[in-house]
């Protein structure tokens, strides 16, 4: 590998597994230090002494604001500053909706709508102190499209779409040198989604190219849009989908 994030700090919620974790290894692999956000202290304790000396590990709950502020204090405490912010942690439960319940509501919102929201903020708030840099929020394919049993889910990666936006142009016009954009993935090979056979089929028959992309293909653009090599891109949407949305 080469040194593309040499001298980059970078944040990374959902960190302990699935497309965190693909990010987290390759931002290491090209000189970047990490700091692995999640909930899964265990998974997330023994990834990090699986990077090396350039990783550590730091509890979030992204739903709570005081995690957040916690989480930059230890990573900035550790070192020395922050340059990468990557809201990945989110849930999908499927629901209509007729009959979604409430609570279920609250929750998908809560992890997907308010913790982007919470990781932009105060990746903001600290990324502006250390000369600005890059932060990446997780959407999909479903903050283009819709899915009759996927409400809560669509709501909220249609919201991060334009969130990341609204923040990416007040960024620009502070002259904070901070890049706001959104990666959407389409079907991507997960431990939840392999465990299905039937489910791998009917994604792989949506998919254009035929398959179902890899967490690797998604740590690829996170790659991009971390380095300096984006440093023109701003408020935009990277769709890596096999051609779904092409449809």
């Amino acid at each position: 590998m080469s040194d593309r994030l040499n001298g980059k700090v970078a944040l990374i919620s959902g960190g302990a597994s699935g497309i965190g974790l693909a990010i987290a290894k390759r931002f290491a692999s090209e000189g970047a230090k990490v700091a692995l956000g999640d909930i899964n202290a265990e998974s997330g304790e023994k990834v990090a002494a699986e990077i090396g000396d350039n990783a550590m590990f730091v509890t979030l709950d992204v739903t709570k604001e005081e995690m957040w502020e916690a989480a930059f204090k230890a990573v900035i405490e550790k070192f020395g500053k922050v340059n990468v912010v990557v809201n990945n942690a989110g849930i999908a439960i499927g629901n209509n909706i007729e009959d979604i319940p409430l609570e279920q509501w609250n929750k998908v919102v809560a992890i997907n709508g308010t913790g982007m929201m919470l990781g932009t903020k105060h990746g903001i708030k600290n990324i502006k102190n250390y000369g600005g840099g890059s932060i990446i929020n997780m959407s999909s394919i479903e903050g283009f499209i819709g899915e009759p049993f996927n409400l809560a889910y669509d709501f909220t990666k249609g919201g991060v779409r334009i969130m990341s936006k609204s923040a990416a142009l007040y960024c620009a016009e502070k002259k904070y040198d901070i890049r706001v954009n959104t990666i959407h993935p389409g079907y991507i090979h997960t431990p939840m989604v392999d465990t299905h056979p039937g489910l791998v089929k009917l994604e792989e028959s949506k998919t254009p190219m035929g398959h179902l992309g890899q967490a690797q293909d998604i740590a690829n653009m996170a790659l991009f849009l971390a380095s300096d090599e984006s440093s023109f891109a701003t408020g935009s949407e990277f769709v890596v989908d096999g051609g779904y949305t092409a449809q």
